[in-house]
């Protein structure tokens, strides 16, 4: 062979290389994602519980990452919200616009395009979306609902069993995944979604005693009148006073509960998993016989304590991915993002649950850690939503994102640069009713100022109300203003820009 060819040759296997080296050194993803995690509660967010959250893995990561102030989700519900991850859709798109309602998985998501360019996809834990995964080199998720102990999950292979505590099991089954069954050859995305602290909010038994002699601050808000808003908040049925439920959620006679008129194999096996641990609350409870004020505050201490007690469970999981990134080197390479399916009421205007288009089940924490990228302790207050989240991980993977995704990468974000036509208002859209907890239909759009919101349907007075909230003014969002004169003009430039946002999005009426 002459010297030409050979030269031409190596010119050739060295560009192959440094392209293969190219591939190989995109990062990987290790997405964590939490059920009704709320940011009230995560003491990177500030707040009244910063000094009492037992989150200091998240905290961690906020502190070597990036805390995003303005993330929100576009339907606060489950299902819809997880099937806006997975295809960058709103729900009218994706079709998930309920938890009823079927999804359908052989629709475009992010998985199916990372997979073309050379990614390893996995999940493991809570999707709550009918049927198999498509998109995924690994699966494993939990059936339905999922439960706190001795969950069933569901693969390619079938159903399989585990003993444990769930928040425990999604992590080892994680870690055994990312230490043994991945091609190591490929860049990962791994995402890993917890149940917790999904309601009925069980904790592990070893964290029962915390915050035992603690007394959690309560909102302004925990005795709202909703003098100023319309049937939506007056109707709802997500009342710590009215509908937090003793048996189930303050677990004070679950058997009672379980064995209803209607009992469940799984309310069941949960009365199995619990023996003993919530003697002590029972006895605390007959002495103390609270009624009125005293039962609401009773509930509040009750649900927050054993809410957090989950979140701990999680954070201390969060903590076990982290470790197990920096002892294996691949901490440098991975970025590491946090999130939830939407947040969550601590007691706000009374509430629990969300689904209402208010700040606390409206907005959703998210933190991002990507070394050498993303600035340590940085806060990005931009408007981002979970539409965004598949774009960014194609973005990240170098993918084509597809043009009939609704949402943009926050990439440029990430690294410090918001572009000039970045969005100036959300659009949101709740679609379960009639349905649990009874919270009316309603649309509406927010800026980083006024939020306007739409109640509509035959329940509503006249087929609808307005509100409109000044939340520089009024963060807790008790004075609707959609009747003073002095917002005349607002609420007419904010009505066009609801009718900008559902023209963009190919929003029809319902």
């Amino acid at each position: 062979m002459n010297t030409p060819k050979i030269v031409v040759l190596l010119s050739f296997a060295a560009a192959l290389v440094s392209s293969l080296s190219a591939v190989d050194a995109r990062p990987n993803i290790l997405w964590i994602f939490t059920d009704d995690h709320s940011y009230q509660t995560i003491g990177a967010y500030g707040g009244r519980l910063k000094d009492i959250t037992p989150t200091p893995n998240l905290d961690r990561l906020a502190a070597e990452g990036m805390r995003f102030d303005r993330c929100y989700v576009e339907n606060s519900i489950c299902a819809p919200s997880r099937a806006a991850l997975l295809t960058g859709k709103l729900s009218h798109k994706h079709g998930k616009i309920d938890n009823k309602v079927p999804f359908n998985h052989d629709q475009q998501q992010f998985q199916k395009v990372l997979q073309t360019v050379g990614y390893q996809t996995a999940m493991v834990g809570k999707i709550h979306l009918n049927g198999k995964m498509q998109g995924f080199d690994y699966w494993e998720v939990l059936k339905g609902q999922g439960q706190y102990e001795n969950p069933t999950f569901f693969s390619d292979e079938g159903a399989k069993s585990y003993e444990g505590y769930t928040t425990d099991i999604i992590t080892d089954q994680a870690l055994k995944w990312l230490d043994g069954k991945r091609d190591t050859s490929k860049p990962f995305m791994l995402m890993v979604h917890h149940k917790a602290p999904h309601r009925a909010w069980i904790p592990k038994r070893e964290h029962i005693d915390m915050f035992e002699d603690v007394t959690i601050p309560e909102p302004d808000t925990l005795f709202d009148d909703y003098s100023t808003r319309g049937v939506a908040a007056h109707e709802q049925d997500l009342s710590i006073d009215k509908s937090m439920n003793l048996h189930r959620d303050l677990k004070l006679n679950w058997e009672l509960f379980a064995t209803g008129k209607n009992p469940s194999e799984h309310h069941r096996r949960i009365q199995k998993s619990l023996d003993d641990r919530f003697d002590k609350r029972r006895e605390e409870f007959k002495r103390l016989n609270p009624q009125g004020k005293d039962l609401v505050r009773h509930k509040y201490q009750t649900y927050l304590k054993d809410y957090l007690r989950c979140i701990h469970s999680v954070d201390e999981n969060i903590g076990r991915l982290l470790d197990y990134l920096e002892e294996s080197g691949l901490a440098e390479n991975t970025i590491v993002m946090y999130a939830s399916d939407q947040g969550f009421y601590m007691g706000e205007h009374g509430w629990f649950d969300k689904r209402f288009m208010y700040e606390e089940s409206f907005r959703t924490p998210f933190i991002v850690k990507w070394p050498g990228t993303v600035k340590a302790g940085s806060v990005n207050k931009d408007l981002v939503q979970n539409i965004d989240f598949a774009e960014t991980f194609l973005d990240i993977a170098g993918a084509e994102i597809p043009a009939d995704m609704q949402g943009r990468s926050v990439v440029p974000l990430l690294k410090g640069k918001t572009p000039k036509d970045w969005r100036e208002s959300l659009y949101y859209h709740y679609y379960e009713y009639p349905g649990a907890h009874s919270v009316r239909r309603h649309e509406g759009v927010a800026g980083k100022r006024f939020k306007l919101i739409r109640f509509y349907g035959p329940d509503v007075p006249n087929g609808e109300e307005w509100e409109l909230y000044d939340l520089k003014n009024d963060p807790s969002e008790l004075n609707n203003l959609y009747e003073n004169p002095e917002y005349t003009k607002r609420i007419k430039k904010m009505k066009a820009e609801l009718d900008r946002l559902k023209v963009q999005y190919d929003v029809k009426d319902a």
